[in-house]
């Protein structure tokens, strides 16, 4: 059919409607659906990292040889962004936003990296005693991280999202306050002051990954509101 006068004329030529046409062509031009697993593997990384820093920071820990394992992680966590960068540059249709994808990526890409330099520095500077604050924090990142990864299979249905970004909010703050506390902490005398600045970096850099869990949470929010 051609559109004439405002309606559709018959076409003897044309075998779909033409106001079918464009649904025909999204449905023989699939989605690509295989970023849900990739983001789930990007999260479940950030779960072995989070983990590997509780082990990192107990006592009497193997800190060079689990700094190792940090880096190995990383550089996995590299791997999956490069994927779903790949991916995203090979997909004509995508299940939501190509700049979310790139942001989500990329802020999931962000926590790793600070979690893995807060591990570095900790070889680096020999650090083997930790104020309680620096528990605390990693706790927090720990469970930023298994919500994190329990939220990624939910962009499928964009469904009980809603608790993860509230949850990881009220985290970020919980990891605020430990950071400040810190902060007083090391500069209340009691610590020399090249360890103050040894720590304050690695707490710098816990805080940092706290900050970047929120940015990923933000993401989602971000994604789910755009596709409710």
């Amino acid at each position: 059919m051609v559109l004439f006068g405002g309606r559709y004329a018959y076409d003897p030529l044309r075998t779909v409607p033409a106001y079918q046409e464009n649904d025909v062509r999204l449905r023989l031009t699939p989605r690509e659906d295989s970023f849900y697993d990739m983001f789930a593997d990007s999260a479940n990384n950030l779960v072995t990292g989070a983990r590997l820093l509780v082990e990192l920071i107990s006592d009497g820990a193997d800190r060079v040889a689990i700094a190792e394992k940090m880096r190995a992680c990383e550089h996995a966590g590299d791997e999956c962004t490069h994927a779903i960068m790949r991916r995203l540059n090979e997909s004509f249709i995508t299940p939501f936003d190509r700049e979310d994808i790139y942001r989500l990526a990329s802020t999931i890409d962000d926590v790793m990296d600070e979690m893995e330099e807060a591990a570095d520095l900790v070889v680096l500077y020999k650090i083997d005693e930790f104020p309680k604050g620096v528990v605390a924090m990693v706790e927090v990142l720990e469970r930023a991280a298994e919500l994190t990864a329990e939220a990624m299979p939910r962009l499928r249905s964009m469904k009980e999202l809603n608790e993860y970004w509230i949850e990881i909010n009220r985290l970020e703050n919980q990891g605020d306050q430990v950071y400040r506390k810190l902060l007083a902490q090391l500069f209340n005398g009691e610590y020399e002051t090249l360890t103050v600045l040894k720590l304050k970096q690695v707490i710098d850099r816990l805080e940092g990954a706290a900050d970047a869990f929120e940015h990923v949470a933000n993401t989602v929010e971000t994604i789910a509101v755009k596709e409710s």
